[in-house]
């Protein structure tokens, strides 16, 4: 008798189109140097850093200009070598302005400068490793920014017995973590023994979904080559938002994060494919996290790829290495078209969170009238967090703000399910992120 295994997957979910073909077969190519860089002193979840440099002084590559004693955030790092011209408020990709030190390219320094002990992943310390993560200034690749060294010191009394990778990259357009999949396996799963010995997890599963079998194969091969039992590889369905933690934990391991929980709460620490190899570059070189693979997409861009970027420099010149703007370009978001901030402009620097810069036309990036809600609960069907957008929409635009804590607001992943099926083209996230603003100024 046949015997039929469901694929691996989580509750709920939509499945829009992926529109990933343009970049898909696009090798990480080095962004060219360029001439200027913006290093924003917040780019992670957490504390802003304090600048460690003053117009005029003379910076190199890999420098720390930029840092805190707050345990949640995470250093920063010069870019390129030069001279800084200007330490102020500029804007951010996120929307708002953030202090900033802008560095002007100079002479290369010498490399002697640069050369740091390589050390053997073999026999360092847990302790170590989190000190390594925490000066190279890592924090979570996938989106989030939240600081590594942070994830990687687990609580007392919380047994992590899993590091889980997450490989999925559910977003649309998005192909920076597949190639780097097939590209880094080896940094992949080296950075990923790292953090699991860094939180005491004696099990490594990463979970890639099942439109990148390539990517599968590819991670299999190394993980066969490492203890038996240590890595697993799982294939999971394609499904959006599969690379939200909760929802990874729930389609790999069966566990369900509890509302207003952490994956560490069900003994699972998750980081993302990235990030991972840029543990692994830290700990064997002592490199700082100053570039990050960003996928440059969609019909506003001339010629689509994916780019190994130097933190801090311009959409404007990642654009322009990338062939330029189509005639009809008319929207820049940086991330994906589900969860990706809109810009005003192309002068703002890529972050340590940029995954993605998107360029839609002005065909795709229509803005649809909104309607009434018709109460057809098609977003509560697919909400992956077992929510009831709807309510939360009205609640946040009617400014009732503890009925939307009431109702869990809070534990809504912003993903734009909902409004992705909403007929009525609500902005539910819209007003699920006003809310979740006001209440923080709140408190």
């Amino acid at each position: 008798m046949a015997r039929f295994f469901a694929m691996r997957t989580f509750r709920q979910g939509i499945h829009p189109r992926y529109k990933k073909e343009a970049t898909h077969d696009k090798a990480i190519r080095e962004l060219h140097p360029v001439k200027r860089v913006i290093i924003p002193l917040h780019q992670h979840t957490g504390a802003t850093c304090q600048p460690l440099v003053k117009v005029g002084d003379e910076v190199f590559e890999g420098q720390k200009i930029g840092d805190t004693s707050k345990f949640i955030s995470a250093p920063v790092h010069a870019s390129i070598s030069g001279k800084v011209t200007k330490i102020d408020r500029l804007p951010h990709p996120c929307g708002t302005e953030i202090l900033s030190v802008v560095i002007e390219a100079g002479q290369i320094v010498e490399s002697s400068k640069l050369k740091v002990e390589s050390r053997d992943p073999e026999s360092i310390a847990p302790e170590e490793i989190r000190k390594t993560v925490r000066e190279a200034g890592i924090v979570g690749l996938g989106g989030a920014a939240f600081p590594t060294h942070v994830k990687l010191t687990p609580p007392e009394g919380k047994k992590i017995d899993t590091l889980l990778v997450n490989g999925c990259e559910c977003e649309p357009y998005i192909t920076a973590d597949y190639r780097t999949m097939l590209e880094k396996p080896e940094h992949v799963v080296s950075g990923a023994i790292l953090a699991a010995k860094a939180v005491g997890a004696e099990k490594i599963i990463i979970g890639i979904e099942d439109n990148k079998p390539d990517a599968v194969e590819r991670m299999k091969s190394v993980a066969r080559k490492q203890k038996p039992g240590l890595v697993e590889v799982v294939k999971l369905e394609t499904k959006y938002p599969q690379g939200g933690e909760k929802m990874l934990v729930k389609a790999a391991l069966k566990r369900e994060v509890p509302s207003k929980g952490l994956p560490l709460d069900v003994g699972v620490v998750v980081v993302n494919v990235g990030t991972a190899v840029a543990v692994d570059e830290a700990v064997r070189t002592g490199a700082p996290l100053i570039k990050r693979v960003v996928t440059v997409a969609g019909s506003g861009i001339k010629k689509p790829g994916n780019l190994n970027v130097r933190i801090g420099t311009t959409f404007q010149d990642v654009i322009n290495e990338c062939g330029g703007l189509t005639e009809d370009a008319f929207k820049i978001v940086m991330g994906g078209p589900m969860m990706g901030v809109a810009q005003s402009s192309l002068e703002v620097p890529v972050v340590k969170a940029t995954s993605c810069i998107l360029v839609l036309t002005r065909r795709e990036a229509v803005e649809e009238k909104v309607y009434p809600c018709v109460k057809c609960a098609k977003c509560v069907e697919h909400c992956p967090m077992y929510l009831v957008p709807s309510r939360l929409s009205a609640f946040a635009e009617n400014g009732k703000y503890g009925e939307f804590e009431e109702w869990g607001g809070q534990d809504c992943i912003e993903c734009g399910g909902c409004a992705y099926v909403c007929p009525a083209k609500i902005p539910i996230v819209h007003w699920v992120k006003f809310a979740k603003f006001k209440l923080g100024k709140m408190k």
